[in-house]
């Protein structure tokens, strides 16, 4: 009797170490990353009166809220910019990064249905979330430009510069920071839901240790070194410093946070794919 040889159309194999990325493997699922994509836009407000203009109302209503808090009862100073472009400035950077987070950092429990029956790189899920929120972001951009060229209408001096070419570096940066964050986060999150309210409540006030409401400028030089050591300080102000031609730039602090953003990659991959292997059993 002949031996019948079987061929294989799909191999699943372990990981050979923690840090293995197997690009290929994902480029291979690039419909299911624009499936993932395309279901987060849909249903972020699907059922909803207002629809996709809640991507304009939101960031409206917070730079509202921040001209009456912080920059009418608090007086805190702008750095001389009209209040809305600068308060719109630092609300659409964070927003792009507090969106991915929170939306990564529920990778594994959001998932655990799928990901108990299908296989597929895991990866592919807060990737899709990172790439559907650049489109949000873009959106609130179109904000900030229309706001942008009202007061250069009106005669009001900003600066853009060079500068402002580094965008797509902090867009990556960014991106890089709340994906490796938010893995490590839907990692330990797994077997400890309680951290899910602690990660939750840091998120809330990370940002008023981002200089989003106010400029690093106001600060001493000593303040301003611990506030560099947010990895996020310098993405933001470098923003501010090439769109609107005011603020603090600095090629150190930025190299830093593109350092931290790496190693902190490193370890949330490692620690993602070590608790893919077992998480159904916590989850």
């Amino acid at each position: 009797m002949e031996d019948i040889q079987q061929e294989w159309t799909t191999v699943i194999k372990p990981k050979g170490h923690l840090l293995d990325i197997d690009f290929k493997e994902i480029w291979r699922y690039r419909d299911l990353w624009r499936m993932y994509v395309k279901r987060d836009i849909i249903t972020s407000y699907k059922q909803t009166i207002l629809g996709p203009l809640w991507f304009f109302i939101q960031p409206a209503m917070t730079t509202i809220m921040y001209m009456v808090v912080f920059g009418g009862i608090a007086g805190i100073s702008t750095d001389g910019l009209p209040q809305p472009l600068f308060y719109l400035a630092g609300i659409c950077m964070w927003n792009y990064f507090s969106e991915c987070l929170n939306r990564t950092s529920s990778t594994f429990t959001t998932n655990a249905d799928i990901f108990g029956k299908v296989y597929f790189p895991r990866l592919v899920v807060p990737m899709a979330t990172v790439t559907s929120s650049l489109i949000r972001m873009a959106i609130q951009l179109l904000l900030f430009i229309v706001v942008y060229v009202f007061y250069l209408i009106k005669g009001v001096h900003v600066h853009p510069n060079l500068y402002l070419s580094l965008f797509p570096l902090l867009i990556v940066m960014m991106a890089g920071l709340s994906l490796g964050f938010g893995i490590l986060i839907s990692s330990l999150t797994t077997k400890y839901r309680d951290l899910t309210l602690l990660f939750s409540f840091i998120v809330q006030l990370w940002m008023y240790a981002t200089p989003v409401i106010y400029p690093l400028s106001v600060m001493s030089a000593k303040r301003q070194w611990i506030m560099g050591l947010n990895p996020l300080t310098s993405i933001v102000e470098t923003f501010k410093y090439g769109a609107l031609g005011t603020g603090t730039f600095s090629w150190g602090m930025l190299a830093y946070s593109f350092g931290f953003m790496l190693v902190l990659l490193v370890i949330g991959i490692i620690v993602f794919n070590k608790v893919q292997r077992s998480f159904m059993d916590t989850v």
